[in-house]
Order: structure tokens, then C-alpha cells, then sequence
């Protein structure tokens, strides 16, 4: 998991969870998640996502979830965080490719709405909030 103040292209391991953080040519942020966003893993995601967002106020940061394997109500709100952060600052906040398991705690939760993502199953998607 990428540790705060480090730079986009770096990448950091945290409990069960690796975070990859890159920019792009057009200053897009991508964060590539993989493992479990739970309880040991998302302080440290919650406070990348932020002090990214802050630090380098991109106008769109997408948040890549195809390899995550398990996600409880604390990476959801880790990922409602992200979102409002964003939103404060006038960037776009995307979600690509969320996995089954992660679409499904979306909807579960009624938060599919809020992220954009469709009702039923996800497919290999970006999603635009």
C-alpha cells in the first residue's frame, strides 16, 4: 500500500494489501489496489488516497479494483472518503474494473448509485463518480 508522502509511481505493501500509485502523461492519477481493503489495510489506503488528492490535486484519479479479493464496510468508507475528497476539490474519482465481490458489497450497501456503477453484475468497466 502506498504510505503517505510518497510520490506517484511508487508502491507500498500493508497487511494483506498492495497499493501501486502512478501518474500519467495527462497528470491522470491511477491507484492500482490489490489484496483486502479491511480493518489492517485501509488507514494507510484512506491516507494515500488523501494526501494524493491534495498534494497533487489531479483532475481525475482512477482507482483500479480488479485484483481486490475482499473488501469489508471499512474499504467501502475508504472508497465514500476518496470520493468526497475528490469531489472537495474539483477532481473526477473513478472506479475501474471492481471485482464481483466488490460490485456486489457496493449494491448490497446502496452505494452503486453513489459510484455510478450499474445495479447488476459488473463486467470489466471503468465507472465515473
Amino acid at each position: 500500500m502506498s504510505r503517505t508522502g510518497r510520490s506517484p509511481g511508487s508502491e507500498g505493501v500493508m497487511g494483506e494489501a498492495v497499493m501501486t500509485t502512478r501518474q500519467q502523461a495527462d497528470g491522470t492519477i491511477v491507484v492500482e489496489v490489490r489484496g483486502s481493503l479491511d480493518a489492517a489495510t485501509v488507514d494507510a489506503m484512506r491516507a494515500a488516497l488523501l494526501d494524493t488528492l491534495h498534494r497533487d490535486r489531479p483532475g481525475l484519479l482512477i482507482v483500479d479494483l480488479t485484483f481486490v479479493t475482499f473488501m469489508d464496510s471499512m474499504g467501502i468508507g475508504t472508497l465514500v472518503a476518496g470520493y468526497e475528497a475528490a469531489r472537495d476539490i474539483g477532481a473526477r474519482f473513478v472506479l475501474r474494473n471492481p471485482s464481483e465481490f466488490v460490485h456486489r458489497q457496493l449494491r448490497i450497501t446502496g452505494l452503486t448509485e453513489l459510484f455510478g456503477l450499474p445495479q447488476g453484475s459488473s463486467s470489466t468497466r471503468t465507472y465515473t463518480v
